[in-house]
């Protein structure tokens, strides 16, 4: 299957697969985000011979066997007679001195679970071998918590790895290559269900409906992907009875701390937080502030990121007693299809469209620069409400409010006018105003107001 996306990373690990010195890096994200194929894509690049172990939840013994396998397989050697990881890893870093090697130790927490002392022994042989060696060495781990406290000052690694990968979610646009066939709607409502996540991605078939492809993948018995999110939690969290909980109350809408503690029946504010700070750390979670008021914890909201998750618990997790009974296309429409179109996909829009502010701010496309995107929180005095702004940037000059909207209805200057006068009464201060809509646009642009049509996102 044709490789897709992550140009600048592939660009960055190449570089450094090219070098003719010893380097280490260093590559981490959740699980299906496509680390693996990353690092394989940039090997496959580079032409260089390669040794590619994925380390196993086994004991050390089993993992150096298996990574002997692979090494006589790839020198044409014979079997290594090796009994320990140290030792071999040593017969690695010796050869390295006469030849290019790349060595890529997949899910590496396994392999530093089994093995007493591993960080130390590689930071012994790195040090041993770092002016001879012509190893490249890649490490790659899916439980981000351990991977990034390898470069802590306290890790015997801390000061050796040359290269740190993060790696994320694609955004919208590069998820969208998956699925060329799409119009520029159906790319909003398939990336809305399945994100970023290039697994997700490869499953999507653009010659079917978006909605044959949610079925098929997600809302019915035996779907693929049917028992993809419970399956990743239960992994990572020990009592998943907490963090289903949780997201339910964030699939439905509640997203102070407060009401997630109403609404969820966890046991105690405590329990709350170290439920929500493991979420953000898997990166399923992110906790957000308004630009306007950024250090006002009462302010934060905790909102799900990952978009299958979302549908997963606002549509699947909510109905899985009905789904069990009833017929996929039944399902879909009795509990999926109305909220699905009118409120389920405009809210990610709203992401889709800070996506693209960032991606055009990024390519220099966007005058002045954005320092600052996001939520705006605003204490209307007139009608003595507040509420939050979903898309609004500051720069230099100030605020930008943009009204994103996914629906059909056209937007004229009665509508824009109205959005304005909306803005303008709770007090938020705006030199311009952006409308990003699905459809067409009647009003007319003067020096303060724009219009971005939704094709214009995919271009």
């Amino acid at each position: 299957m044709k490789f897709i996306g992550r140009e600048e990373q592939l660009q960055k690990l190449g570089k450094v697969i090219n070098r003719n010195d010893m380097t280490l890096s260093l590559i981490y994200g959740r699980r299906r985000v496509g680390k693996s194929e990353l690092v394989k894509q940039a090997i496959k690049n580079c032409g260089e011979k390669s040794i590619y172990y994925e380390c196993k939840q086994v004991a050390q013994d089993s993992n150096v066997r298996g990574l002997s396998d692979i090494l006589s397989e790839t020198f044409d050697l014979p079997t290594l007679g090796y009994n320990d990881m140290e030792a071999l890893l040593k017969y690695v870093f010796e050869m390295s001195k006469k030849e290019k090697i790349v060595l890529v130790l997949d899910e590496y927490p396994y392999l530093r679970d089994s093995v007493k002392g591993m960080d130390s022994i590689l930071q012994s042989l790195i040090d041993l071998y770092r002016d001879h060696s012509k190893l490249t060495l890649i490490i790659l781990g899916s439980y981000v918590d351990i991977m990034k406290s390898l470069l802590e000052h306290s890790n015997p690694l801390y000061g050796r790895v040359d290269l740190t990968i993060d790696l994320k979610q694609m955004d919208y646009y590069e998820a969208s290559l998956f699925y060329p066939g799409y119009s520029s709607e159906d790319k909003v409502r398939i990336y809305s269900v399945f994100g970023g996540i290039p697994y997700y991605n490869r499953l999507v078939d653009d010659s079917i409906s978006v909605k044959d492809n949610i079925i098929e993948l997600i809302a019915s018995t035996g779907a693929r992907l049917e028992n993809e999110v419970s399956l990743y939690l239960n992994a990572e969290i020990s009592k998943i009875t907490n963090a289903n909980e949780v997201f339910e109350a964030l699939a439905r809408g509640y997203s102070r701390y407060s009401d997630i503690l109403s609404q969820s029946h966890v046991s105690s504010g405590p329990t709350l937080v170290d439920v929500l700070e493991k979420l953000i750390r898997m990166e399923v979670v992110e906790k957000i502030a308004p630009i306007n008021d950024s250090g006002n914890k009462k302010k934060m909201g905790y909102y799900i990121t990952d978009n299958l998750s979302l549908f997963y618990y606002r549509y699947i997790f909510r109905y899985s007693s009905q789904l069990m009974i009833m017929d996929p296309d039944t399902f879909y429409k009795k509990y999926i299809e109305k909220d699905f179109e009118e409120s389920f996909v405009p809210h990610q829009f709203e992401a889709i469209s800070k996506q693209y502010l960032i991606r055009m701010n990024k390519a220099g496309r966007i005058d002045p620069v954005i320092e600052k995107i996001g939520k705006y929180y605003y204490d209307c005095p007139a009608t003595r409400t507040n509420g939050e702004f979903n898309v609004v940037t500051e720069d230099e000059k100030g605020y930008v409010f943009y009204e994103v909207k996914f629906r059909k209805k056209p937007i004229s200057d009665a509508i824009i006018y109205e959005e304005i006068a909306q803005v303008n009464a709770t007090g938020l201060n705006c030199y311009r105003y952006v409308f990003i809509s699905r459809s067409e646009i009647e009003g007319n642009p003067k020096e303060n107001i724009e219009f971005i049509q939704l094709d214009e996102l995919y271009l």
